[in-house]
């Protein structure tokens, strides 16, 4: 299964960065975009920890494959934070150094063992699922819409990709009882840090739904661990390991 996810992400490497420009952006979205779109770079940059630690890791279904495939979702990662540098200067903005959720994100990753690390970048598949897709339906094909999409499409993939790892991770009933309290607990923080946070946008876009999109994929990604349940389809442009 780790070498066909390893092939997956090889494949994805090769595609060049998409075109993107303002055009097609409404004046009064940009301020408040920019500012979202500002603070999910940081959160796309750089995961170099984690997969120093999956080195050092002895856990089930963990080999070269996967090690492989993991240093190159992290690589992936970083092709999305290059793509939303660009939609932030091309809205007239600069980038941040931090942002406060980014912060709480990775202070609350060091605290915990690799098992729950990998948890937390499953939550943040989900919160980039969720605001990407609202985002890109909101601007429609416009260049940072249609970005905005592509991401989403990657999302979905590295979703799948750490449920893959998690149901190994969850063999027996009571595992995947506590996988299914420590994801409810974990993820419905993160949700309502970051509808907090990105308030001023979805109410200047005009965003109905963040919170129902949010917890049917909290509530999806646990049945997709626990019972085997497809999450979300395979982005067009390639297909996702089964």
């Amino acid at each position: 299964m780790w070498s066909r996810w390893r092939e997956y992400f090889e494949v994805n490497a090769r595609r060049p960065l998409p075109p993107v420009d303002a055009e097609g952006i409404a004046a009064a979205w940009r301020g408040p975009l920019m500012r979202s779109l500002a603070i999910f770079q940081v959160g796309e940059s750089g995961e170099g920890r984690i997969v120093q630690e999956i080195e050092r890791a002895r856990l089930a279904g963990v080999d070269a494959d996967y090690r492989a495939a993991l240093k190159l979702f992290v690589k992936e990662e970083g092709r999305h934070a290059r793509i939303l540098a660009a939609m932030v200067r091309g809205l007239g903005g600069s980038l941040r150094r931090s942002a406060w959720t980014d912060r709480l994100f990775v202070r609350g990753r060091r605290l915990l063992g690799l098992r729950l690390k990998l948890l937390v970048l499953l939550v943040a598949e989900v919160i980039g699922i969720g605001f990407y897709g609202l985002l890109a339906e909101r601007l429609g094909a416009c260049p940072i819409g249609q970005a905005l999409s592509e991401i989403c499409g990657d999302e979905q993939a590295h979703l799948e990709f750490h449920c893959a790892f998690f149901r190994l991770q969850t063999a027996s009933a009571w595992r995947r009882a506590v996988f299914s309290l420590a994801w409810f607990v974990v993820a419905a923080a993160a949700c309502v840090v970051v509808l907090v946070d990105h308030r001023a946008t979805l109410r200047a876009l005009a965003i109905d739904g963040a919170p129902r999109r949010l917890w049917g994929l909290v509530a999806a990604v646990r049945r997709r661990v626990c019972a085997g349940e497809a999450v979300a389809p395979a982005p067009a442009r390639a297909s996702v390991p089964a």
